[in-house]
């Protein structure tokens, strides 16, 4: 719309105009001031409505958002239909763990103290025991430091006549040196999977009589990453023939790059995420510096094998996110056009509500699918048969929102039809493409982990620091996705640091163990 005509008025000339409209007498003239003020009405309703979605959104980046659930954006509308299915819903847990839970636990087999298999029953004194397969289990937890100590106090003894000292061997077994394999592995995961700063871990280690400085802390965990960063190449290379292939970036603060940005040409420091899945492997990699999402995507890439089929890359509608020198099938990510609409709820209920009951239908297909475990084909038919129809008709319904007039271009519903639009071919690659997903948030939240690290910790001191960061994270997450411990395992690559030197590829957290 364009800019209304400026009319400047008196309070006088408003008062004579009300009551001329009051009489019915409008002069010439006053339907161009009736006009202008109709106008200045209408952008200054739009604008509101736009600031109330901005300060919403403004909200969510400082607070993070509670939900997007279907339920909670629409909460008020679906008040009534949530209590009539209330008695439907399961009742939550008592937020206990079962004893098999406790996978990193101390294992100790109790015997009877009495009796073993096949004896006499000492009740009915006719039948014979046999062992039950599941045995009853009791589980004690012990408080301890994150790091501890043992002290070592080797006698001395010296000689009255001679002189001589005697000192008592060290007990076999206790190494050479002061920080063991685990040491290191307990801080990494302190530091770069739980988001501890150095500084808190020395604290606490201060506050338990175990000394730990920073910058030991540091030392240590720079020797640790020095003795196995050939398995995080080695991940890069598998990551780069995966057949999907996510990606999405988050700003950092490196040091020695913001001393730079008085002189550099780009000013950006990015945190990338990408993951990589085949079959049912998962492999997360994070790279921090100046590149943002695509460049790494393609830096990746090159060491993709040149005769295997283009990889489907998910990743949301920003140019940035797509590498300029490789080819990918495009997928763009759906929760993000989403989202749109759910941001802008609050000003255009009954239109959004719509959209977002339509793609809660979709996604309700999508989670069928993978509770039946369907392969990639299988998924891509029954999207096509369930999926495709509420799709088809979302688009014909968004169209009409413009061809009808229904809707104002410039509004916050009309900016989200448009990205919709705009994108609609890569938003709906699964309708076309098998193994294509609906969305990226599997990459989002495994960058939840740079975000948790530049929360606690704000910064990283230099590329070097930031690059130990990486390869931590990496290997920390991909553990998580595959259901190891990743204590356990990068203890082993530290101890066995000469071999994985020699063969890395034998060295990944699904195959290290054999």
């Amino acid at each position: 719309m364009k800019t209304p005509k400026r009319i400047n008025l008196n309070p006088d000339q408003v008062t004579d105009l009300l009551k001329r409209v009051e009489n019915s007498s409008l002069q010439q003239g006053d339907y161009e001031i009736i006009k202008a003020m109709a106008e200045t009405i209408h952008i200054l309703s739009q604008a509101v409505n736009e600031k109330s979605t901005s300060i919403r959104r403004l909200l969510r980046m400082l607070f993070g958002p509670g939900t997007e659930k279907l339920e909670k954006v629409i909460k008020d509308q679906l008040r009534s239909s949530k209590t009539d299915n209330r008695k439907d819903q399961k009742p939550k847990g008592h937020g206990r763990n079962a004893a098999s839970d406790y996978t990193g636990a101390d294992q100790v087999e109790v015997p009877h103290t009495t009796l073993k298999p096949r004896d006499p029953c000492p009740v009915c004194t006719k039948g014979k025991v046999y062992e039950m397969p599941v045995p009853t289990s009791v589980v004690r937890i012990t408080g301890k430091a994150p790091l501890q100590a043992t002290v070592y106090r080797m006698q001395k003894l010296r000689c009255n006549l001679c002189g001589e000292i005697l000192k008592a061997n060290p007990p076999p077994g206790i190494g050479q040196e002061k920080y063991d394999a685990a040491s290191g592995t307990m801080i990494a995961l302190l530091k770069y999977g739980s988001g501890l700063p150095f500084n808190r871990i020395e604290q606490l280690q201060q506050s338990v009589g175990v000394p730990l400085p920073a910058s030991t802390q540091w030392e240590i965990v720079e020797q640790v990453a020095d003795r196995i960063y050939p398995v995080f190449e080695e991940l890069k290379r598998q990551a780069a023939q995966g057949d999907v292939l996510y990606n999405d970036d988050t700003t950092i603060k490196i040091l020695s790059l913001m001393k730079e940005n008085e002189k550099a040409e780009r000013k950006g420091m990015f945190t990338t995420g990408i993951l990589s899945t085949a079959n049912d492997r998962k492999i997360v990699l994070f790279f921090s510096g100046r590149k943002h999402s695509g460049e790494n995507m393609a830096d990746l890439l090159k060491k993709r094998k040149p005769n295997i089929r283009l990889p489907i890359q998910m990743c949301d509608a920003l140019s940035r996110n797509t590498p300029k020198e490789f080819k990918t099938i495009l997928a763009n990510c759906l929760s993000h056009g989403r989202r749109k609409f759910a941001d802008v709820t609050w000003n255009f209920p009954h239109q959004c509500r719509h959209v977002l009951e339509t793609l809660a239908k979709v996604y309700g297909n999508d989670k069928i699918a993978k509770e039946k475990l369907m392969n990639p084909e299988k998924r891509l038919s029954f999207h096509q048969r369930k999926s495709k129809p509420l799709m088809d008709d979302l688009k014909k319904w968004l169209e009409q929102q413009f061809e009808q007039k229904e809707v104002e271009p410039n509004s916050g519903l009309g900016e989200a039809i448009t990205y919709m639009f705009k994108h609609w071919k890569p938003l709906t690659l699964f309708l076309r493409m098998a193994n294509a997903p609906l969305d990226n948030n599997i990459c989002e939240r495994a960058l939840k982990k740079a975000i948790l690290h530049r929360k606690n910790a704000l910064f990283y001191k230099t590329e070097h620091g930031a690059f130990i960061g990486d390869l931590f994270m990496s290997l920390i997450h991909t553990c998580n996705l595959a259901g190891i411990n990743p204590f356990d395992y990068i203890t082993a690559l530290v101890n066995h640091s000469s071999v994985l030197f020699k063969h890395p590829e034998k060295w990944l957290p699904w195959n290290y163990k054999t």
